[in-house]
């Protein structure tokens, strides 16, 4: 298909009751993410199309891009240029969970992001920053990223604040060394602790959410 026949397909797809959902987040399209998925799916991986869809600057057609790219073939710098123009929270999201951390350069921009005077960016280098926690801790400075959030996520913008919360919990989740100063850390600064939470969802107040993990994969083991 081509980039035309692809945008007008969106065009067909667009909710304007969806949009106005979308808006209140910050994401300006109204295409249904599971319709969307379905298109994807049928393109299959077509990485000349994703780059003219991302080029395109419409928000669905960048979310269309990141499903059809192929994230290895792009350079370092290719990716800190499109995490910089990806400003809608979702584009933001999926461009760091599925092209960016499939990237050989993963780690390099985890890096350099962190400590990117651009606090958007620097909240996608905490968000690379979780899954190495999580899954590849070696050579992470622990103590160090608990000394940079005790100092700095209380006052951080949403985005950051949310991924430097994040990578609090996964620390006190998955490194039992740790987990009494995180959940100091959380109780005394508080961030998201008033957070509405569902029933039966897990808060995003640190301590909660570590004991929380903790008890199940203490139950797990049971």
């Amino acid at each position: 298909m081509t980039v035309d026949a692809v945008m007008a397909e969106l065009a067909e797809l667009e909710e304007p009751k969806i949009r106005e959902a979308n808006e209140k987040r910050g994401d300006d399209h109204g295409v249904n993410l599971s319709k969307l998925r379905a298109v994807a799916k049928r393109l299959k991986t077509q990485q000349d199309l994703a780059l003219e869809l991302w080029a395109t600057g419409d928000t669905a057609a960048r979310l269309l891009a990141l499903l059809t790219c192929r994230p290895r073939d792009f350079e370092r710098d290719e990716l800190d240029a499109m995490l910089r123009q990806a400003r809608a929270p979702k584009v933001h999201d999926w461009l760091v969970n599925y092209v960016v951390k499939k990237s050989p350069h993963a780690e390099h921009l985890r890096v350099d992001w962190t400590v990117d005077p651009d606090q958007v960016v620097a909240s996608a280098g905490w968000a690379l920053t979780i899954e190495r926690v999580a899954k590849k801790p070696e050579g992470l400075d622990l103590s160090g990223l608990l000394d940079t959030i005790e100092a700095e996520m209380k006052d951080a913008p949403d985005r950051l604040q949310w991924a430097m919360n994040h990578t609090l919990a996964q620390i006190g989740i998955e490194h039992a060394e740790h987990r009494a100063r995180a959940i100091d850390i959380g109780e005394r600064l508080a961030v998201l602790k008033d957070y509405p939470t569902p029933p039966n969802c897990t808060s995003p107040f640190a301590p909660l959410w570590i004991n929380a993990m903790v008890h199940r994969k203490n139950d797990r083991k049971d």
